[in-house]
């Protein structure tokens, strides 16, 4: 399965290890979307940062 996650909110002002986090994702700017694989270390920077992302699960 994969999920597709896209920014939505800014990065100024966040704390570094949220900004390290969205970067792992492979998200720069607001708006940016990347389609990922569903895995353990995906799901745990998208916890870190699911107030900053919108997340949606794609076939």
């Amino acid at each position: 399965m994969k999920i597709k996650v896209k920014l939505i909110r800014g990065l100024a002002g966040k704390k570094g290890f949220q900004k390290k986090a969205v970067r792992s994702l492979g998200l720069k700017k607001v708006n940016d979307e990347r389609i990922l694989e569903d895995n353990p270390m995906v799901r745990g920077n998208i916890e870190k940062v699911k107030h900053l992302i919108q997340v949606e699960e794609v076939e």
